[in-house]
């Protein structure tokens, strides 16, 4: 435990601190502080709890669909399901609560995967040609063995039930035998040629199929992909029977019964042989296939890719397959066809088949199968179909298989939040979908039960189509609570309006961007792509009203920014004088229009249903606010969102400016540009520029030809392009790049601001850059937004702060504008709305020029930014190659000789919080506030003046003012927080949640709120911490002197993506995500480093986008387009991980084989067993060849043991494991003893023998 002692620290500033002309001390970093005058002279001390040995990061548990998933296979007797996948993944899953996810280190991808049935191990056959053994008998699965193959590749594997000789097929055709327990090589080999001999002249492939008869377990079936088929005598060694069929084979499938077997072709046939007479088949039959009338062969179809033959005991037998469609029916999805008699059902499928199995009560070859399900493993989806109902229903899935649904375009989380989860399940429950089967989940291996560390968590996704999911993600599971489609408060576009609409974006225009929740009045606001803020109220009740509308004007031009040294700032300006700088344009309700020459004006991009709507229990929307286009400018996308229920007020900003909104009363209480909201006090010098021209807008409509003569023709552009889930968008957007230096940097240099000194570091300027368009003109953007920096750029004006009543969503355009074509020519050509997990981005490690100690690179990707001319002539289109290499390369360079109209500047709102602080320096009184920063590293503070009463609130305005507060930090601002006198943090107010749909008593209705006052003292009055972290450093501040008392340089190669603030172990900390992976953890309000590992490389853009803290050492981030991934890093929870997840192996008997009578086992019906040693072991077939396999030991045994044990039971089980391994030793030694004794005998044996022999003999006789 270390105390801090908070007045010597000020007295080291007050003494060691360079003094600015003001004399006002300066914090490290160069922003210039208050003195601390108000604080009293007294030691205040806080302790804090929190250390290093505290923090530990490990990962706990990964939820969704396996993404991409390549293999599957399942346990019929422990009931487990493994899916493998591209990446060299494994999900192995059991009843809710059993899900492992295993990686191998290669990251080769999955070919097969092989269940050592009822025995808690599985084999893994991976594209690199090596074969691993997992011990699933710990809850953390770890490699036992590993085998390499050097000169072969590995096609296929069997490994029969019960038996530990696993049969792998190999792309030369030949069959290799590898022992399980020990995974070395057996001697025997079935060579490709000894196998075909004569039957065909040509090589016959790579090996498709092995399995054992089920009649007898010594012949072997093997499938050649070219059509042969050879059925070998393991004992004999030699061919039993060989067949060749014109068509290649996809797949075999045994009848039980062991006298026949089905092959799938590719040619959409399907293939009957019998033992006895396997010259031909006996049966073809071409499923989908046209018969002829001629009695020709059937036209031919896609390729069966597999197909298994099932036998129930008291029906007709079930044949399965996949594919096999005719080629005439192109447009027919991938479907699973079900034979059963003489139906024929076919499942059509939402995306393409990767595998299916179907699952069998018996795992016993040679007896009735009694298939019961089919489990299909789709390219994004996995389902489950009941064969015991004649409708085949599927079941219905308890996994989180569809959070990729739509692709997840943000993630927030949320931790200890109880009433909740009941409340938005109970909603939720009433939608589910109807029409499953009413069996239970088959898959319900393992155990798995409730942990003593257990709290209630919540996860909400925003995806692509609008729509919100809110998870319980209580216990290290994930299930789905409820849905939300935010779709649903605007009109559906029709179709004659493609060209004439307003939005923003041509694809999923309801894209969510962030999200903002108030879980104790279950307010709920969410930010879309199409520069749209809607508010939902949460109720129990069904409503029928009108959703009000409000629109905002948002648009302004800026001059040029020319940065002053950091002794200049000054940072309680005088707000008297106004800036002159600042072409402003009022907020006033002006009509919808479309002026004569085409260009819009005042229209959102979306269009709000303007009448009453149903709307169900849940959250129903109360407030839809949009930005609206200014003279022909679309209106940015926002950068930054925050709500305050007690407050009853909505702020959100972009790079023109911030908004805030009452939506109590229904009314725009600020809409300012940014620089306004400085005043007087702007730390940046923006002097006038060159004239601009003037807008004129011919009859022609031609005005955005000819743009690129605004740019000079040395000027680099840069491209950037992002593939989107389901397909690719190629559209660009006409933008230009610019920089500027942060208000801590050294001082300014006589250089253009734009050109880096060559004496100055990188690091000295400011990490942010933003985006310049210097041309007006219509245009649509895409550009995707997360909580930090939007790099957009929109010319226009912005608006003052006044009042605007609520609007009904009702507009009347005029009739003869709506008609012209609103694209205009010049228009570049919409891309589809850009999602996190739409993003598969690889990082360049270094480049001459360009590197990620800035976020200039780093953001253009992170916000899905493409960049082109608006010239219509440079708008053609590029190769797919060409942006791969643009978008994954980044150039700064920038002319020296770019006029004064291409230095243009926005500075965006990156961080907003709303909390009671004081807005003034050495303010008596603590007053709601909303604290704003920018992507320049400044701090804003606006003071907000709210009715004395709550009966006064919904009638009396709100006031909301600029109060000259200005703080400075380097780089862009990412959060805020309060603490308070002994380092607590301060919650923000909050209303209690009430139904405004209910009917009970008006009482029960009113505001109740609730307010987190600081700790007070009668020597101190009031005292209150601010902490402030940007994407280089963190601050904190103690108000009302405003005083910096803590600096910490959090990076400086490298920035901040995401940081929290988080409580932890009943304390506080300030959590950190760098794009260099670096996890970090500040104490508070110290800022004293607890934790700061190399933990999660930042591989692709999806990880920076979706990446989010939360209390209790909790975190997450969408670790590929399907799947969340969470992690802890809390020592604690690594501690006790052991003890929350789920066993997946169980003690279950392996059911007894049926007894098959006498008869049938005399006439040949029953299989035969052998005695497989005595044909693989090292003793009747020798080794194999060194050179063709490697055997590599895993680190699974003991490390496993390590994982799964603690405490007095795991140092008995590492002892039982050492004295396993002495015992081992010993025994080896032993052998050896043995063996010299025996060598010593055979010795003195013949040596005997031979003195016997020479015994009697003369000297000449020799």
């Amino acid at each position: 435990m270390k105390k801090f002692n908070i007045w010597k620290v000020l007295d080291g500033f007050s003494a060691s601190s360079p003094v600015s002309s003001g004399g006002a001390p300066v914090c490290p970093g160069g922003t210039i502080v208050a003195s601390a005058g108000g604080v009293a002279a007294r030691e205040i001390e806080i302790q804090e709890t929190l250390t290093s040995e505290l923090f530990q990061i490990c990962k706990t548990v990964r939820h969704g669909f396996p993404y991409q998933p390549t293999a599957l296979t399942f346990d019929p007797v422990q009931k487990l399901l493994a899916i493998g996948t591209r990446t060299g993944g494994v999900r192995i899953l059991g009843r809710p609560g059993v899900d492992c996810y295993c990686q191998h280190d290669s990251g080769a991808s999955v070919l097969q995967l092989q269940f050592l049935i009822n025995e808690g191990a599985l084999v893994t056959a991976c594209a690199d040609d090596t074969l691993h053994l997992w011990n699933l008998r710990q809850k953390r699965p770890a490699v036992l063995h590993s085998l390499k193959f050097n000169r072969e590749r590995i096609t296929f594997c069997h490994l029969p039930f019960q038996s530990k000789w696993l049969y792998v097929g190999t792309e030369r055709g030949n069959t290799h035998i590898v022992n399980i327990e020990s995974f070395v090589l057996s001697g025997y080999v079935i060579m490709w040629n000894k196998a075909i001999e004569l039957s065909t002249k040509t090589h016959p492939g790579p090996v498709v199929h092995l399995s054992d008869s089920p009649r007898d377990e010594g012949k072997l079936l093997i499938g050649f992909e070219t059509g042969t088929v050879v059925l070998w005598d393991l004992r004999c060694k030699r061919a039993d029977f060989r067949t060749y069929y014109d068509e290649a084979i996809h797949s075999i499938s045994w009848h039980h019964e062991g006298k026949q077997f089905m092959c799938s072709h590719s040619d959409g046939s399907l293939t009957m042989w019998n033992l006895k007479n396997p010259s031909r088949p006996f049966q073809i039959t071409v499923p989908h296939g046209k018969s002829q009338r001629d009695g020709k062969k059937p036209e031919p179809c896609k390729p069966i890719l597999k197909v298994e033959y099932k036998t129930p005991k008291n029906s007709e037998p079930f044949i399965i397959f996949s594919g096999g469609l005719s080629y005439d029916k192109a447009s027919r999805r991938p479907s699973l066809t079900i034979m059963h008699g003489k139906s024929i059902t076919v499942l059509e499928m939402d995306h393409p088949i990767v595998e299916f199995l179907t699952l069998c009560e018996t795992p016993y070859p040679n007896e009735f199968q009694e298939p019961y399900a089919v489990v299909v493993l789709l390219e994004k989806d996995f389902i489950v179909v009941d064969l015991t109902q004649s409708n085949f229903p599927i079941f219905e899935n308890p996994y989180p298989m569809d959070i990729h649904e739509s692709p997840v375009t943000c993630t927030a989380y949320f931790a200890d939040c109880p009433d909740l989860i009941p409340a938005l399940y109970s909603i939720g429950a009433k939608h589910k979908k109807q029409g499953y089967s009413n069996k239970e989940w088959p898959v319900s291996g393992g155990t798995w039960t409730l942990g003593s560390q257990t709290y209630s968590e919540i996860i909400i996704t925003g995806h692509a189509d609008g729509s919100i999911k809110f998870w319980d993600a209580s216990a290290i599971t994930l299930q789905m609570l409820y849905k939300l489609k935010t779709s649903k408060v605007f009109e559906k576009p029709k179709g004659g309006e493609g060209k004439q609409s307003a939005e923003i974006v041509d694809e999923d225009p309801y894209a969510i961007q962030m999200v903002c929740w108030c879980p104790e009045s279950r307010i709920f606001c969410i930010a879309g792509i199409s520069a749209h803020v809607i508010i939902y109220r949460f109720s129990k009740h069904e409503a029928t009203m009108e959703t009000a509308s409000l629109e905002v004007r948002l648009q302004c031009e800026v001059e040029d920014i020319i940065t002053p040294e950091a002794e200049t700032i000054s940072s309680f300006p005088d707000l008297t004088s106004q800036s002159s700088s600042v072409k402003c344009q009022s907020l006033t309700s002006s009509p919808n229009t479309i002026t004569p020459e085409g260009i819009k004006d005042s229209i959102p991009c979306l269009k709000v249903k303007a009448r009453p709507v149903r709307m169900p229990p849940g959250y129903q929307a109360e407030l839809v606010i949009q930005l609206v286009w200014t003279d022909g400018e679309p209106p940015q996308q926002v950068t930054s969102l925050a709500l305050n229920s007690a407050y009853g007020l909505v702020a959100f900003g972009n790079c023109n400016g911030l908004a805030v909104v009452d939506f109590i009363q229904k009314t725009v209480l600020l809409s300012m540009g940014t620089i306004d909201l400085y005043g007087s006090s702007d730390p940046y010098q923006r002097q006038p520029r060159s004239p601009r021209r003037s807008k004129q807008f011919p009859a022609d409509n031609i005005c955005m030809r000819g743009l690129s003569s605004f740019y000079s023709d040395s000027k680099k552009r840069i491209r950037t392009s992002y593939q989107s889930l389901t397909e690719l968008s190629d559209s660009p957007v006409s933008l230009e790049l610019d920089r500027c230096k942060s208000p801590t940097s050294v001082p300014h240099s006589t250089a253009s601001h734009n050109e880096i000194p060559s004496n100055v570091k990188a690091g000295h300027y400011s990490p942010v850059f933003y985006l310049l368009d210097n041309v007006k003109g219509p245009r649509k953007l895409s550009l995707p937004t997360d909580l930090k920096t939007d790099l957009d750029h929109v010319n226009g004006h912005c608006t003052s702060p006044t009042s605007q009543p609520c609007s009904t969503g009702k507009r009347t355009p005029n009739t003869e504008g709506a008609k012209l074509n609103r694209r205009g020519p010049g228009r570049p050509p919409f891309r589809k709305a850009q999602s996190a997990a739409c993003m598969e981005i690889s990082l360049p490690v270094s480049h001459p020029e360009v590197g990620y100690a800035s976020r200039r690179a780093m953001l253009q990707q992170l916000h899905g930014v493409s960049i082109y001319s608006h010239d219509e002539h440079h708008a053609g289109s590029y190769s797919w190659t060409e942006k791969e290499s643009r978008e994954n390369s980044f150039s700064r360079s920038r002319s020296s000789s770019v006029s004064s109209i291409d230095k243009e500047s926005k500075e965006a709102i990156t961080a907003l919080y709303f909390m009671e602080s004081y807005s003034r320096k050495n303010d008596g009184t603590l007053s709601p506030c909303l604290w704003v920063g920018t992507s320049l590293g400044m701090v804003l503070v606006i003071s907000l003046t709210l009715p004395v009463t709550e009966e006064q609130r919904p009638t009396e305005p709100v006031v909301a003012s600029p109060s000259g507060t200005v703080l400075t930090l380097k780089g862009a601002v990412l959060t805020f927080s309060s603490l308070d006198y002994n380092g607590a943090l301060i919650h923000p107010p909050y209303e209690v949640w009430r139904d405004l749909n209910s009917s009970e008593d008006e009482k029960l209705r009113r505001r109740k709120l609730v307010n987190f006052s600081p700790s007070s003292s009668q020597d101190t009055g009031d005292y209150q911490f601010a902490v402030v972290c940007s994407e280089k450093q963190a601050k904190v501040f103690a108000l009302p002197s405003f005083t910096c008392l803590y600096v910490h340089s959090i990076t400086e190669a490298s920035f901040v993506l995401r940081a929290d603030i988080v409580t932890f172990c009943n304390s506080v900390c300030l959590a950190c995500f760098c794009a260099n992976g670096h996890i970090m953890a500040l104490s508070l309000p110290s800022l004293r480093p607890l934790l700061d590992i190399n933990y999660l490389p930042l591989t692709d853009m999806r990880i920076a986008r979706t990446f989010c803290f939360t209390n209790g050492g909790q975190a997450l981030y969408l670790s590929s387009p399907t799947e969340i991934q969470r992690i802890t890093y809390s020592q604690d929870m690594c501690d006790n991980l052991q003890e929350m997840l789920g066993e997946m192996f169980t003690p279950v008997e392996t059911p007894e084989a049926q007894n098959r009578g006498f008869l049938k086992g005399l006439f040949g019906g029953s299989g035969q067993t052998f005695d497989r040693e005595e044909l693989f072991g090292e003793a009747a077939a020798g080794k194999a060849s060194r050179s063709l396999a490697q055997h590599i030991p895993g680190p699974g045994g003991i490390e496993g043991m390590k994982a799964a044990a603690g405490g007095v039971v795991g140092d008995l089980a590492r002892a039982r494991v050492a004295l396993d391994e002495r015992g081992q030793r010993l025994g080896e030694l032993e052998d050896r003893t043995a063996a010299m004794m025996s060598s010593a005998e055979a010795f003195s044996k013949h040596a005997h023998e031979l003195m016997l022999k020479y015994k009697d003999k003369k000297w000449y006789q020799f």
